[in-house]
């Protein structure tokens, strides 16, 4: 749902679909290292440490995985996803046998490393967002196949989220009003078909089409790539004609510029860098 920011519930099943793809991967007929330099009753404590600061997000990964490998080490968890750690934190502890935990080992941390880098950009621009009500977005530029994960990344870093996908939200963009002729002929045949009450966002590139919307039950505007001080304009032109509606920036937002524009009195900010081009948190199993 657009601009939810509620406390998000782990995905269990999307993560399994997708563990079992990495698995299926990496694993393979098995660990021939492992198999080969270490006996297969070995036991080990293992312990997962964070190597730089962040927020940390997926560590119910840790459990599915072991499940998959129909292992039977246990975790110990000394963090919670959403919680901010610091270079050196000890994030959790496992006992299993070593075969256990080595073959593991990479699946676990490349989903929690990817799902903390997310947490933590989404942290990160929420922070620089202070002073005023602007809450930040993601988007659709997600990684394939992990847009669950990292929607649900988004929001334990304390980011909303955007829409989901395709389906469950009307967002008309240039191309869409480019093809339909105008946004008045596009919002014009969204409300025909909208038989859904779906929201309904349309994108605005300059005044003219802004002001051609305004009144017109539009739930969402986006200025897109409009300066700050244009989109300063836009708002007070909105709040001029008493237009209720939801106004959302967009277009080259990055982390110094969300600092300049936080108390404009935009409603949102969409950043695709929130899970597009993320870095992923460095954090490592030690036995």
């Amino acid at each position: 749902m657009y601009g939810d920011n509620s406390k998000p519930v782990f995905p269990v099943e999307d993560a399994l679909t997708m563990i079992r793809l990495a698995l299926a991967e990496d694993v393979r007929t098995g660990d021939v290292t492992s198999a080969w330099t270490i006996p297969a009753d070995q036991k080990q404590h293992a312990r997962l440490i964070a190597k730089e600061d962040g927020v940390l997000a997926g560590l119910p990964i840790i459990e599915l995985v072991f499940k998959e490998l129909k292992a039977k080490a246990t975790v110990t968890l000394h963090k919670q996803d959403g919680d901010v750690v610091k270079k050196g934190d000890l994030i959790a502890e496992l006992d299993g046998t070593t075969h256990e935990l080595l073959t593991g080992e990479r699946t676990l941390l490349n989903f929690i490393q990817q799902l903390s880098g997310v947490a933590t950009v989404a942290h990160t621009f929420q922070e620089a967002l202070k002073g005023g009500k602007t809450k930040v977005l993601d988007t659709r530029k997600t990684v394939p196949g992990f847009r669950t994960l990292q929607k649900y990344a988004v929001r334990v870093g304390g980011g909303s989220n955007h829409r989901m996908g395709l389906f469950d939200m009307v967002l008309v963009k240039d191309n869409h009003i480019a093809a339909a002729g105008g946004v008045l002929e596009a919002l014009a045949v969204v409300k025909k078909h909208n038989t859904q009450n779906l929201m309904v966002e349309m994108e605005v590139e300059n005044f003219d089409q802004l002001r051609a919307l305004l009144n017109k039950g539009v739930d969402v505007i986006m200025l897109d790539n409009m300066s700050n001080e244009t989109m300063a304009e836009a708002l007070k032109i909105i709040k001029e004609s008493g237009d209720k509606c939801l106004v959302e920036g967009s277009g080259n937002m990055t982390l110094e510029r969300a600092k300049e524009i936080a108390t404009l009195g935009l409603d949102f900010i969409s950043v695709g860098a929130l899970t597009h081009s993320v870095k992923a948190l460095d954090i490592s199993m030690r036995i």
